[in-house]
Protein backbone atom coordinates (compact mmCIF):
# COMPACT_ATOMS: atom_id res chain seq x y z
CA UNK A 1 0.00 0.00 0.00
CA UNK A 2 1.57 3.42 -0.87
CA UNK A 3 1.00 6.40 1.51
CA UNK A 4 -0.81 9.49 0.76
CA UNK A 5 -0.31 12.75 2.13
CA UNK A 6 -3.88 12.43 3.90
CA UNK A 7 -2.51 9.63 5.84
CA UNK A 8 -0.04 11.61 7.75
CA UNK A 9 -2.82 14.51 8.23
CA UNK A 10 -4.61 11.57 9.89
CA UNK A 11 -1.48 10.79 11.62
CA UNK A 12 -0.97 14.52 13.20
CA UNK A 13 -3.97 15.03 14.08
CA UNK A 14 -4.21 12.35 16.10
CA UNK A 15 -0.83 12.85 17.94
CA UNK A 16 -1.94 16.61 18.81
CA UNK A 17 -4.65 14.53 20.86
CA UNK A 18 -3.29 11.75 22.20
CA UNK A 19 -5.67 9.85 24.83
CA UNK A 20 -8.10 10.73 22.75
CA UNK A 21 -10.21 8.31 21.43
CA UNK A 22 -11.37 9.50 17.34
CA UNK A 23 -14.17 7.41 15.47
CA UNK A 24 -13.75 7.63 11.61
CA UNK A 25 -16.80 9.60 11.05
CA UNK A 26 -15.22 12.39 13.82
CA UNK A 27 -11.59 12.29 12.14
CA UNK A 28 -12.87 12.95 9.67
CA UNK A 29 -15.09 15.55 10.38
CA UNK A 30 -12.66 17.63 11.96
CA UNK A 31 -10.22 17.33 9.07
CA UNK A 32 -12.79 17.60 6.29
CA UNK A 33 -12.23 14.75 4.99
CA UNK A 34 -14.84 11.21 4.96
CA UNK A 35 -15.27 8.57 7.22
CA UNK A 36 -14.15 6.40 4.69
CA UNK A 37 -11.30 8.00 3.78
CA UNK A 38 -9.81 8.27 7.35
CA UNK A 39 -10.50 4.51 7.88
CA UNK A 40 -7.91 3.78 4.83
CA UNK A 41 -5.51 6.29 5.72
CA UNK A 42 -5.04 4.55 9.02
CA UNK A 43 -5.02 1.25 6.95
CA UNK A 44 -2.09 2.55 5.23
CA UNK A 45 -0.49 3.76 8.66
CA UNK A 46 -0.55 0.47 9.66
CA UNK A 47 0.14 -1.20 6.85
CA UNK A 48 3.31 1.45 6.83
CA UNK A 49 4.38 0.49 10.33
CA UNK A 50 3.52 4.38 11.39
CA UNK A 51 0.76 2.81 13.47
CA UNK A 52 0.10 0.11 16.12
CA UNK A 53 -2.91 -1.48 16.46
CA UNK A 54 -3.03 -2.96 19.85
CA UNK A 55 -6.21 -4.22 19.92
CA UNK A 56 -9.53 -4.51 17.47
CA UNK A 57 -10.97 -1.16 17.17
CA UNK A 58 -8.02 0.46 18.54
CA UNK A 59 -5.04 2.43 16.94
CA UNK A 60 -2.44 4.66 17.66
CA UNK A 61 0.69 6.37 15.64
CA UNK A 62 4.06 4.90 16.77
CA UNK A 63 5.68 8.78 16.97
CA UNK A 64 10.05 7.19 16.38
CA UNK A 65 8.55 5.73 13.39
CA UNK A 66 6.62 9.10 12.44
CA UNK A 67 9.13 11.10 13.44
CA UNK A 68 11.76 9.35 11.20
CA UNK A 69 9.31 9.40 7.96
CA UNK A 70 8.89 13.06 8.49
CA UNK A 71 12.49 14.06 8.94
CA UNK A 72 13.92 11.66 6.29
CA UNK A 73 11.58 10.69 3.69
CA UNK A 74 8.45 13.36 3.46
CA UNK A 75 10.69 16.08 1.53
CA UNK A 76 11.06 13.80 -1.18
CA UNK A 77 7.50 12.21 -1.28
CA UNK A 78 5.42 15.11 -1.28
CA UNK A 79 8.16 18.00 -1.94
CA UNK A 80 6.47 21.61 -1.17
CA UNK A 81 5.89 23.58 -4.44
CA UNK A 82 6.16 27.71 -4.34
CA UNK A 83 3.86 29.73 -5.57
CA UNK A 84 2.72 33.32 -6.32
CA UNK A 85 2.08 35.96 -3.18
CA UNK A 86 -1.07 35.46 -1.90
CA UNK A 87 -3.45 35.57 1.02
CA UNK A 88 -3.44 32.71 3.37
CA UNK A 89 -2.57 31.02 6.02
CA UNK A 90 0.86 31.38 7.32
CA UNK A 91 3.12 27.80 7.72
CA UNK A 92 6.48 26.52 7.85
CA UNK A 93 8.56 29.30 9.14
CA UNK A 94 6.23 32.06 9.04
CA UNK A 95 3.85 30.03 12.03
CA UNK A 96 4.65 29.34 14.99
CA UNK A 97 6.96 27.18 16.56
CA UNK A 98 9.14 28.09 14.36
CA UNK A 99 8.62 31.99 13.75
CA UNK A 100 9.47 33.29 16.96
CA UNK A 101 12.98 31.35 16.37
CA UNK A 102 13.49 33.21 12.99
CA UNK A 103 13.43 36.26 11.42
CA UNK A 104 11.63 36.87 8.65
CA UNK A 105 10.71 39.97 7.35
CA UNK A 106 6.73 40.87 6.28
CA UNK A 107 5.49 39.42 3.11
CA UNK A 108 8.18 36.43 2.90
CA UNK A 109 6.54 34.25 5.39
CA UNK A 110 5.07 31.20 3.88
CA UNK A 111 1.61 30.91 3.45
CA UNK A 112 -0.92 28.26 2.45
CA UNK A 113 -3.28 30.03 -0.02
CA UNK A 114 -6.91 30.37 1.59
CA UNK A 115 -9.32 33.36 1.58
CA UNK A 116 -9.99 33.89 4.97
CA UNK A 117 -6.12 33.58 5.90
CA UNK A 118 -4.40 36.74 8.11
CA UNK A 119 -1.35 37.23 5.69
CA UNK A 120 0.00 37.58 2.62
CA UNK A 121 2.95 36.09 1.64
CA UNK A 122 4.46 33.61 -1.09
CA UNK A 123 2.49 30.18 -1.16
CA UNK A 124 3.55 26.70 -0.19
CA UNK A 125 1.42 24.13 -1.58
CA UNK A 126 0.02 22.22 1.71
CA UNK A 127 0.43 18.56 2.35
CA UNK A 128 -3.44 18.17 1.60
CA UNK A 129 -5.85 20.19 0.14
CA UNK A 130 -8.03 20.47 3.33
CA UNK A 131 -4.48 20.98 5.86
CA UNK A 132 -5.25 24.87 5.83
CA UNK A 133 -8.81 24.59 6.79
CA UNK A 134 -8.17 21.95 9.36
CA UNK A 135 -5.27 23.67 10.67
CA UNK A 136 -7.08 26.93 11.24
CA UNK A 137 -9.20 24.79 13.47
CA UNK A 138 -6.56 23.36 15.38
CA UNK A 139 -3.44 25.21 16.81
CA UNK A 140 -1.47 22.05 17.98
CA UNK A 141 -2.19 20.35 14.77
CA UNK A 142 -1.17 23.91 12.71
CA UNK A 143 2.04 23.73 14.78
CA UNK A 144 2.76 19.99 13.51
CA UNK A 145 1.62 20.60 9.84
CA UNK A 146 4.08 24.52 9.76
CA UNK A 147 6.83 22.11 11.37
CA UNK A 148 6.51 19.33 8.46
CA UNK A 149 6.68 22.37 6.07
CA UNK A 150 9.45 23.26 7.08
CA UNK A 151 10.65 19.93 6.46
CA UNK A 152 9.03 19.95 3.16
CA UNK A 153 10.31 23.58 2.25
CA UNK A 154 12.87 24.94 4.09
CA UNK A 155 17.03 25.53 3.40
CA UNK A 156 19.17 23.45 6.15
CA UNK A 157 18.59 26.22 9.23
CA UNK A 158 15.35 25.77 9.20
CA UNK A 159 15.21 22.10 8.88
CA UNK A 160 17.28 21.53 11.32
CA UNK A 161 15.72 24.26 14.04
CA UNK A 162 12.38 22.46 12.55
CA UNK A 163 13.54 18.38 13.31
CA UNK A 164 14.35 19.77 16.67
CA UNK A 165 11.29 21.60 17.64
CA UNK A 166 9.06 18.38 15.81
CA UNK A 167 10.74 15.90 18.46
CA UNK A 168 10.01 18.25 21.09
CA UNK A 169 6.54 18.77 20.19
CA UNK A 170 5.68 14.93 19.88
CA UNK A 171 7.04 14.49 22.84
CA UNK A 172 4.71 16.88 24.73
CA UNK A 173 1.92 14.91 23.21
CA UNK A 174 3.29 11.67 23.97
CA UNK A 175 1.19 9.37 26.58
CA UNK A 176 3.80 6.65 27.11
CA UNK A 177 1.97 4.11 25.26
CA UNK A 178 2.60 3.63 21.63
CA UNK A 179 6.78 4.97 21.94
CA UNK A 180 7.79 1.63 21.16
CA UNK A 181 9.52 1.28 17.83
CA UNK A 182 8.36 -1.70 15.38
Amino acid sequence: MDLKPQDLLVLLKVVAHPPQHWTYAALGEALAMSASETHASVKRALASDLAVAPARGEWSPIRPNLLEFMVHGVRYIWPATQGPVKRGVPTAFGAEPLASHLMVPPGEMPVWAYPTGSVKGPTLSPLYRTAPQAALADPALHRLLALLDALRAGRARERNLAVTLLDAELKQFDTGSTNARH
